[in-house]
């Protein structure tokens, strides 16, 4: 089962109790009040399903994202980044390395028991200057890679631990390379979070072994 309708489906049961807690003849006040719990207790759990809908399945490891780069002065590249979901988007990185950072959100029991996979959202794409002195007074640039929910499972999750014990959210490690004119590279996702890049042409591969 889609991850995000195990938020959804019970939601919905909710809300449908809700509405028969609310119109019914008997028990009048009662029923209201039990009925507005339903409520917001569905709607509560439709948010956070539709917040799990900016996450992708990880099963295995596999390609999440492919850049290709191109030189457009010193220290200033055109990125395109390809995303599983078969979106490609534009952007202008500076430095001599690029970075990738991605969110993985893992489970404990009993999501863990119920088979629930790891699921995954890429976080953001910056740049990154090799000396150090640049990478804290030269220009930056950081590009988000998704959009920011009103209820995220990540805020949620630290702010009431006690409300979603089953939920283990964390960044997955950030992948760089060096940015090279003409560059393709492939980044993959291992289920357990940890981000990989490399060359995914036999130029890129020999121009980071000649960078090395």
């Amino acid at each position: 089962m889609n991850p995000t309708n195990w938020l959804l489906l019970p939601a919905l049961l909710l809300g449908l109790f809700a509405l028969i807690l609310l119109f019914g003849r008997s028990g009048r006040w009662l029923r209201r009040l039990l009925g507005l719990c339903c409520v917001l207790l569905a709607l509560l759990l439709a948010a956070l399903g539709v917040s799990l809908r900016q996450y992708l399945r990880l099963d295995q490891a596999f390609p999440v994202a492919t850049l290709e780069t191109t030189a457009l002065g010193p220290q200033r590249f055109a990125v395109l980044l390809h995303d599983a979901s078969g979106d490609t988007r534009r952007f202008e990185v500076l430095g001599d390395e690029w970075q990738l950072d991605a969110r993985v959100l893992r489970w404990q029991l009993p999501a863990l028991l119920a088979g629930v996979p790891p699921l995954y959202r890429l976080e953001r794409l910056s740049g990154r200057y090799r000396d150090i002195d640049q990478e804290r007074e030269a220009a930056r640039s950081v590009f988000a890679l998704s959009s920011r929910n009103a209820i995220d499972l990540l805020t949620l999750q630290q702010q009431y631990p006690q409300w979603l014990p089953f939920v283990d959210t964390r960044y997955g490690s950030g992948a760089y390379l060096p940015l090279i004119d003409g560059g393709h590279y492939e980044v993959m996702l291992h289920p357990r979070g940890g981000l990989v890049a490399r060359g995914s042409d036999d130029f890129t591969r020999q121009a980071l072994n000649r960078d090395e």
